[in-house]
């Protein structure tokens, strides 16, 4: 278990002091995937780097497995970070080793006899699908594919704690996805904790359980990541759930008087009955869709959707009624009703 307790980070510029993290209190279980999301500048690459003390925190406590992580040596500190393995943005491979050599270099460094570290390193290479590339050279690869051979390379030392920092950022959408996934299936297998740094809130959706939201060197939001979609309590969450929510209130102004316009908020109704499409189906009656803004997460819906109704009020007031009946959905008139 990762535990930080009222940890803060001060950094001491020519221009004054500059607080990069403030009072944060967070608990993350073993065998958890936890994303950390916020937008640039919100401190999370401090944070993580506070995890396994890169960063040393001017206030408060890192606690890993029971052990405060500032009361080791610096004997203990590099054995204990062999367990805490991390992953980044720009892979940060060595250009001139192989990636057989890239992956046996923290086993080198850690004493491991050089046949057993090939032996293993060929291994994490099959795990990462690329049993074929130990003679390649990182220059050789695409990105998805050195980030590949950085993950096996984090993996060398068989690790408890994986941070990603950022690690999909640099790489098109088929190509994170298929990396998310390797992260997923070696979370599961391996039981490792992860922890994923990233302002990108698809790749929360994609593989974590639980995520803390920071804004401003603070949490502001913590939760499971579908109560944070269905119900985000902050002005920094809504902007990461929701970051075209402004849009719908802007398109107000285009409506006809006689509109009949309503917000729908999905909190988590099933994906396998469409409503637009069973409203329709069940009452006859057709609506037309202004804007969405939702994802689906384990088939459950989350986000919002702008609906103009049909003008007849009568049709209008039984299209809402249908609506209303529907479980994980509330409804909000914004115009004509």
């Amino acid at each position: 278990m990762i535990e930080l307790k009222h940890l803060s980070k001060t950094f001491q510029m020519k221009d004054g002091a500059v607080q990069a993290l403030r009072d944060i209190n967070l608990t993350i279980p073993d065998g958890m995937i936890y994303g950390i999301i916020g937008m640039s500048g919100a401190g999370k690459s401090t944070l993580v780097r506070c995890i396994n003390l890169l960063e040393r925190p001017t206030e408060g406590q890192v606690v890993i497995d029971g052990t405060e992580m500032q009361s080791l040596t610096p004997a203990q500190l590099r054995q204990r970070r062999q367990k805490i393995a991390m992953i980044f943005q720009q892979f940060n491979l060595l250009m001139q080793r192989s990636c057989l050599a890239n992956v046996c270099f923290p086993m080198e460094l850690a004493g491991v006899k050089k046949a057993d570290a090939e032996k293993r390193a060929r291994e994490l290479l099959q795990t990462v699908g690329l049993p074929d590339k130990a003679g390649a050279y990182p220059a050789q690869l695409s990105g998805g594919q050195r980030q590949r051979v950085a993950i096996a390379r984090a993996l060398a030392t068989d690790p408890k704690v994986l941070l990603c920092d950022e690690a999909t950022s640099a790489l098109d959408p088929d190509t994170t996805r298929s990396i998310l996934g390797l992260i997923r299936e070696i979370n599961q297998k391996m039981g490792i904790t992860v922890v994923v740094i990233t302002h990108q809130m698809s790749v929360v959706e994609a593989i974590c359980d639980r995520v803390a939201i920071l804004d401003g060197g603070q949490v502001v939001e913590e939760g499971t990541v579908q109560e944070i979609f269905a119900r985000p309590k902050t002005a920094a969450a809504r902007r990461l759930v929701a970051p075209s929510g402004g849009r719908s209130s802007r398109e107000l102004a285009s409506f006809a008087p006689d509109d009949h316009v309503i917000r729908l908020t999905f909190n988590g109704s099933s994906t396998e009955k469409p409503l637009v499409a069973s409203l329709a189906t069940e009452t006859g009656i057709l609506v037309s869709v202004l804007s969405a803004d939702t994802r689906d997460l384990n088939q459950k819906c989350f986000g919002s959707m702008l609906l103009r109704l049909p003008r007849d009020v009568a049709e209008a007031r039984r299209a809402m009624e249908y609506i209303r009946t529907q479980p994980g959905v509330t409804v909000e008139e914004v115009t004509g009703l």
